[in-house]
């Protein structure tokens, strides 16, 4: 087990299972051999609550709970789709979630690892929205509507994000250098990995401490993304074919 994986906003929708079988061949391939598996955000392209039992959610929990047994570490954070996943869905995978700018170590790299809504710091809409979504009183709330009413909501919610979006100038959607900048300056690290925006590729954020690294990972549609981190190697951004 000598390397650690990162994928991100798979956006699995019954609509689309080839995604939920590319995530079943990614998790078998690398079960027992990486050392683990972050999950950054967004897995789920709705996720009304833990209690979702559909044969869709369950077969995508027994994909990651077959991987965890097999001795590889599994770690979820939220997205801005997915921000109801809850410890139950945690412990029936074999996961754990981790909060919203968590810094790990990747062999001697101390990296920060983020969704990146947060950072779209100019969307002054969605960042209000967020801070709904994220208070526990409002998730609260939430879960303890019934399961029918609460897919109603989530497909109004998911809607209204796509018209608003569709809106919404390019810069605005992604993410502000400065918060960027000032978030790895004061979590002490060259190395950011996130996804969220849809834009997969390396940039180079000066700091004030050195030049460093922001790794964007990729949406999955007729392409997969992720990022491979070996021993002693750079990070290598790598995209594989999702067949329909």
């Amino acid at each position: 087990m000598s390397y650690i994986l990162f994928i991100s906003d798979l956006h699995l929708d019954e609509s689309r299972p080839e995604h939920l079988q590319a995530l079943e061949q990614l998790l078998q391939q690398h079960a027992g051999q990486c050392h683990a598996l972050y999950v950054l955000g967004d897995l789920f392209e709705t996720w009304i609550g833990d209690d979702d039992d559909s044969e869709f959610n369950l077969a995508a929990i027994a994909a990651f709970r077959a991987f965890s047994d097999a001795g590889s570490q599994l770690y979820f954070m939220h997205g801005n789709r997915d921000f109801l996943l809850g410890e139950d869905f945690a412990r029936a995978t074999g996961g754990e979630l981790l909060n919203e700018g968590t810094v790990v170590d990747l062999y001697g790299t101390p990296t920060l690892l983020m969704h990146g809504d947060s950072l779209c710091t100019k969307d002054e809409k969605y960042m209000a929205f967020r801070e709904q979504v994220r208070n526990p009183e409002w998730q609260q709330m939430m879960l303890a509507k019934p399961l029918q009413e609460r897919r109603m909501i989530a497909q109004m919610m998911r809607m209204q994000s796509q018209q608003s979006n569709a809106n919404k100038a390019d810069n605005i959607m992604d993410v502000t250098p400065e918060e960027v900048v000032r978030e790895m300056e004061a979590k002490g690290v060259h190395q950011l990995i996130h996804g969220h925006t849809h834009r997969p590729d390396v940039h180079h954020v000066p700091l004030s401490t050195g030049n460093g690294q922001r790794w964007v990972l990729g949406d999955w549609g007729e392409f997969g993304w992720q990022i491979i981190i070996k021993p002693g190697a750079p990070f290598a951004l790598e995209r594989f074919p999702i067949t329909p």
